[in-house]
């Protein structure tokens, strides 16, 4: 994309109340690698209490350092996101030894590429549970402690694929879709109570992480993310944006990728269901041969497979864009509603100028 990487990076202050001791008090779900890592460094820089939510015990690890060397205070919650109770004993744990929830960010996911038919049931149910309910769950116990407080954000880390669902990925897609209409119900419901808590769901485009080696996958060759990619620091500062902002904006989109797929599918669904067949499957594998016996995190983390630590990024940096133009605008609409509104004044001033001359 032209001019892409000359895009500005993105800088924001925090935008909620602190906690007691003074510290935003923040618990990131899916913490150990990928967005979630990269959420986790950014609320660490502030000095923020962050509670790191995932399975696996080596990345949770390097997620705790990661806040230490940082500045912020790190609290390692092991749970599955899938567990309803589990969740609940980590949201109970966090406001025992940080201080109250001020955000929630659902980010934890796992997905199967597959076509349809080779499917099996209990892999359908278990990327439900993770992607959809485990989001579910997460802000269940947000909303029970930040109810009687009349304060707090969640935040509901949803994707592209939650309006425009692509082969191979039918039960992350579905996900997405379930994510995005419970995320239009609880809206309501909070605008309805007259409720203070906010929630706002952030729309992601391709992203450079550890998943696309850890996906359980029935295909030839080894799994990327569609093209293009972004890193995964460009799409943490865009929810960072919206957890700080969740009046500005009641969905935000990262990446131009992810707002054509999402403005496209509206207006021609059925070109883009033709274009998907031609490219969907090819798009989503390199010409590299996928090894069949290769551990995935769809029941185990990797990590406690021996895998360790995994950090944020994936087998992509090559490829992957350090900044989005659109996600710059989109978060900066007064700077450009001003510059355009000077430019207009400057074409004025010219104008009536070349006039009197």
């Amino acid at each position: 994309m032209p001019g892409h990487a000359l895009a500005p990076r993105l800088h924001w202050t925090v935008g909620v109340e602190p906690a007691t001791d003074g510290r935003q008090v923040v618990v990131i779900t899916g913490a150990s690698a990928g967005i979630g890592r990269a959420i986790a460094r950014i609320y660490a820089a502030r000095g923020a209490s962050v509670g790191l939510l995932a399975r696996g015990t080596d990345g949770l690890e390097g997620a705790r350092r990661d806040v230490e060397s940082r500045g912020g205070r790190p609290l390692v919650l092991p749970a599955d996101v899938a567990d309803h109770d589990a969740v609940e004993a980590a949201a109970e744990t966090v406001e025992r030894e940080l201080g109250p929830v001020d955000v929630w960010i659902n980010n934890a996911m796992v997905s199967v590429l597959s076509p349809i038919h080779a499917m099996k049931p209990d892999e359908f149910r278990r990327v439900t549970d993770v992607t959809y309910l485990g989001a579910v769950w997460g802000t269940l116990a947000a909303l029970r402690r930040m109810r009687p407080r009349n304060h707090g954000t969640i935040v509901l880390v949803g994707s592209a694929l939650a309006y425009r669902g692509i082969p191979l990925q039918s039960a992350y897609c579905a996900a997405k879709h379930a994510m995005q209409g419970f995320h239009d119900s609880l809206r309501t419901e909070l605008l309805h109570d007259g409720s203070s808590v906010k929630v706002t769901m952030v729309q992601l485009p391709a992203v450079n992480t550890p998943q696309f080696g850890w996906i359980r996958s029935r295909m030839p060759n080894r799994a990327q993310p569609v093209p293009p990619i972004f890193q995964p620091e460009v799409v943490a500062e865009g929810i960072v944006w919206a957890a700080d902002n969740p009046d500005a904006t009641r969905e935000l989109v990262i990446g131009w990728p992810a707002l054509q797929a999402i403005v496209g599918n509206k207006l021609v669904p059925g070109l883009a269901d033709q274009v998907l067949a031609r490219s969907g499957y090819s798009s989503q594998q390199t010409d590299e041969p996928e090894d069949p016996n290769r551990p995935d995190n769809l029941w185990q983390p990797v990590d406690d497979a021996g895998g360790g630590d995994h950090g944020a990024h994936g087998a992509f940096d090559a490829m992957a864009r350090h900044s989005s133009w659109q996600l710059w605008a989109n978060t900066h609409r007064g700077t450009l509603a001003a510059l355009s509104a000077m430019a207009l004044a400057v074409g004025a001033a010219v104008a009536l100028a070349g006039r009197r001359g």
